[in-house]
């Protein structure tokens, strides 16, 4: 089996409602994000994928949406403050989790003909969640 992978970083400010424990407190994190595509044989060019491919259907779009941006759950109570003072923030329909994300990227990058196998979201250095369809 072949593998690529394109890692993207990026920073990000988050928090976790029904959580108890420090990540219940809006705090920031330095993500690593590795996008795994495997097949069992390579193109005519010698490619599992073209690496392009995956940066501007992956890096590009998870830089736009997540970087350096504050990432709440819908239901967030802080919004309508953060509203009022102008903020700006991006909300999901889930708790802005490590796996939360590794799933969301995953889906993105098959919406977009990527045929990714994993997704790790490394939340730190030494923390990694894992979304994949094995």
């Amino acid at each position: 089996m072949f593998r690529v992978t394109e890692e993207v970083r990026f920073s990000y400010g988050h928090r976790l409602l029904d959580y108890e424990g420090l990540c219940a407190r809006i705090h920031g994190h330095n993500a690593r994000v590795r996008i795994e595509i495997s097949a069992p044989t390579v193109d005519r060019k010698g490619f599992v994928v073209d690496f392009f491919d995956i940066e501007k259907a992956g890096k590009d779009w998870i830089l736009a949406q997540f970087d350096h941006r504050l990432i709440l759950r819908e239901d967030d109570p802080v919004i309508p403050y953060l509203k009022e003072a102008g903020e700006s923030f991006v909300t999901l329909p889930v708790n802005p989790s490590a796996e939360n994300f590794a799933k969301i990227i995953f889906d993105h990058m098959k919406s977009q003909g990527v045929p990714v196998t994993a997704v790790y979201f490394y939340e730190t250095e030494t923390a990694v969640a894992t979304y994949d369809e094995r």
